[in-house]
């Protein structure tokens, strides 16, 4: 089975749900494309590392969520979710598919 790093699906789906959301006017369309972006993470972190790891990631992801809106406030939306983006996509790499990675 190939490798599939979930670091770029689970920053790029922040980006692409906030770009949904800018384009469309509907931030529940952006919602929605965040959540499945998230739960195919989800998924594959459970399968890989256990439900531990992957709540922990799935709490990373909502706080970073979180935090691109307070941080919107200081630095305007697309720097702050660019910002949490990266931030998520290098805790997600080192915390679970660098992991992945050694062991195939």
């Amino acid at each position: 089975m190939r490798f599939t790093p979930t670091a770029p699906i689970a920053a790029g789906s922040l980006i692409a749900g906030y770009a949904v959301a800018a384009s469309t006017g509907s931030r529940a369309l952006g919602g929605l494309v965040l959540l499945a972006g998230g739960a195919w993470c989800i998924q594959m972190w459970i399968r890989r590392h256990g439900a531990r790891l992957a709540a922990r990631l799935a709490c990373v992801g909502l706080g970073a969520l979180v935090l691109s809106h307070v941080l919107a406030l200081a630095i305007g939306a697309w720097p702050s979710v660019l910002l949490v983006a990266a931030a998520t996509g290098a805790a997600v790499w080192t915390q679970a598919d660098m992991r992945a990675l050694r062991l195939s």
